[in-house]
């Protein structure tokens, strides 16, 4: 007797056995019977019939049944799946949104400290392999026991005793020899598989050993990395400390906001910490708004910010990435490492007149320590804050345009010395044009160093060649008239003709400077004004230069004769 039944969703249905009921004399069968459940729906029913055919019916009609019920269950759950994740795709995206808003708030809330124990490794160590071979065990073989024969009554009737013992004893022995020579060769196989397996087993543990020690020196070296960093932090070590700002950055946590890129380079001898940091491509800012589920369809209908929203928030998160960074390197710094920090944030977009990525820097700052954490950041304004700050960037981030950064410095300029003072050495009775011309130049460097103080410029001496190429170059912040800017310092007793300007401008050209700045101590020639006019090139005669000097409190004297008599007798000596 069976039953047969079929569902689309046949998984899920559970029956129970066949069962018949018979009448008192257990002659006849009164009713069949069968239980079935279906385990997602959570029902059970138990199906009757007086007789199979009927009950067969019964079965086809609930399998029906079962399987329609099962099929709206599913379009229910798929309703209400779609309901929930568009309503938890809304909840996300507007977390996302919102989050932009708390960038800067988020690190105001943490210590941005390094805490180097967490940089290292303590972990044990764990195999990732282990020895899985058993041992080789040795087959035991039951050994023989004579058992003697029965020796019936006819064999001992008719003398068949002897042959019968006789028979038997040999039957023993050859039985017995068989197990001896199995033993034998089954303890020899064992024997040499043991010794094999011996080897490999502590080849095994050697290799495990090895690994072990190999993670131990490696994690000793790294902790001890860490460690060696710790220490040269303190001292300054130019290094150690673009290492540490490089950690206090990767530690800094924006989330699924947007993938962390920059690079930090440090000027040991002016503290400065510059950092060129990737910001977010407006292309890739959140712009979800909700997602709404529609049931005839059962699609998801997505809906968008308006397009000014999102550039307001892309302005917004610029903003406050590039204050939240300085605050983050400000904050960590706890051995005065960094006076200042000079941040260009860089965008990668697509042009859309070219189809083509673009890279641009469109934002850059340079701030002082002391400046920046007078500031309240939990109540400012990003954007006022940045301004405030000196910072530069377009009226709205979100356009895109480049700008020349505030401070923009090949590092590696092999040319650059460290200054020297000699504006204290210069009083009234001090006659600039009879100075040692390597004297002149770091003057010069130092009087533009003071010029350019108010607006967080930087002015770097090259090294000495006295041949009429640069002798100073300064990086002017100013939007207007800032930039790259060549200085060439002449300690002239004669009167400047128009191939120093040459010189210079096309020095200017091939250093991609700004401007060029001709500094001198005597005055220039007709020529060489008209050659300077209408272009980037300024000239500074020795009335300007006093001028300058005054202006900052130094008082000197040119007095052009008598330094043409000094060097005179000087170089005659």
């Amino acid at each position: 007797m069976t039953i047969n039944y079929s569902s689309s969703n046949i998984g899920n249905i559970s029956a129970g056995e066949l069962r018949a009921k018979y009448s008192a004399n257990g002659q006849r069968i009164l009713r069949y019977s069968i239980d079935f459940r279906h385990k997602v729906l959570d029902v059970h029913k138990e199906v009757s019939a007086a007789e199979l055919s009927m009950l067969q019916s019964k079965v086809d009609a609930l399998m029906s049944d079962w399987d329609k019920r099962y099929a709206e269950h599913l379009r229910k759950s798929a309703l209400l799946a779609g309901k929930e994740a568009a309503d938890q795709a809304t909840i996300d995206a507007g977390l996302q949104i919102d989050a932009l808003s708390t960038i800067l708030a988020h690190t105001l809330r943490i210590d941005d400290r390094v805490d180097w124990e967490s940089l290292k490794d303590f972990s044990g160590w764990k195999p990732t392999r282990r020895f899985t071979e058993s041992k080789p065990v040795r087959m035991r073989y039951e050994e023989p026991v004579f058992d003697p024969p029965t020796i019936g009554f006819f064999d001992w009737l008719f003398g068949r005793k002897k042959k019968i013992l006789v028979d038997a004893a040999e039957a023993f022995e050859r039985s017995h020899a068989e197990w001896k020579a199995k033993d034998t060769a089954d303890q020899e196989s064992v024997d040499r598989r043991l010794i094999e397996w011996s080897d490999r087993k502590r080849d095994f543990e050697r290799q495990q050993a090895q690994e072990k020690q190999d993670f131990i020196d490696n994690q000793t070296a790294a902790n001890a990395k860490v460690d060696a960093l710790s220490m040269a932090v303190p001292a300054g070590d130019q290094r150690a400390v673009v290492e540490h700002a490089s950690l206090v950055l990767d530690n800094s946590d924006y989330g699924d906001l947007f993938e962390q890129s920059f690079s930090v380079d440090y000027i040991p001898g002016e503290k400065t910490l510059m950092v060129e940091y990737e910001l977010p491509s407006p292309d890739g800012m959140p712009r979800l708004k909700g997602v709404r589920f529609i049931q005839a369809t059962g699609e998801m209908k997505e809906t968008y910010i308006a397009e000014k929203e999102q550039k307001a928030n892309f302005d917004s998160a610029c903003y406050q990435i590039c204050l939240r960074s300085i605050h983050e390197l400000f904050e960590a710094d706890e051995f005065g490492n960094i006076d200042r920090v000079h941040f260009n944030g860089f965008s990668t977009y697509v042009d859309r007149s070219t189809g083509k990525d673009v890279r641009a820097c469109i934002m850059s700052v340079l701030v002082g320590r002391s400046e920046f954490m007078a500031i309240d950041l939990a109540r400012v304004d990003p954007k006022a804050c940045f301004k405030s700050l000196k910072g530069v960037s377009a009226s709205t981030l979100s356009a895109l345009a480049p700008i020349p950064p505030v401070m923009e410095m090949n590092r590696n300029d092999k040319r650059f010395v460290e200054g020297r003072a000699t504006v204290e050495a210069v009083s009234t009775e001090t006659n600039l044009a009879s100075m040692s011309w390597e004297d002149f130049e770091h003057l010069v460097r130092e009087l533009f160093e003071k010029e350019f103080a108010s607006r967080g410029g930087e002015v770097r001496v090259t090294q000495a060649s006295n041949d009429g190429g640069v002798d100073a170059i300064a990086f002017d912040p100013d939007p207007i008239s800032g930039g790259k800017i060549v200085i060439q310092a002449k300690r002239y007793t004669r009167t400047v003709g128009v191939s120093a300007l040459r010189d210079l401008y096309g020095t200017v050209l091939n250093e991609g400077a700004s401007k060029g700045l001709l500094v001198t101590t005597a005055d220039y020639g007709p020529d060489a004004h008209k050659f300077a006019s209408g272009k980037p090139i300024t000239l500074i005669s020795g009335a300007n230069l006093l001028h300058l000097l005054a202006k900052h409190g130094i008082q000197a004297t040119i007095d052009l004769r008598e330094a043409r008599k000094e060097l005179n007798l000087r170089e005659y000596n």
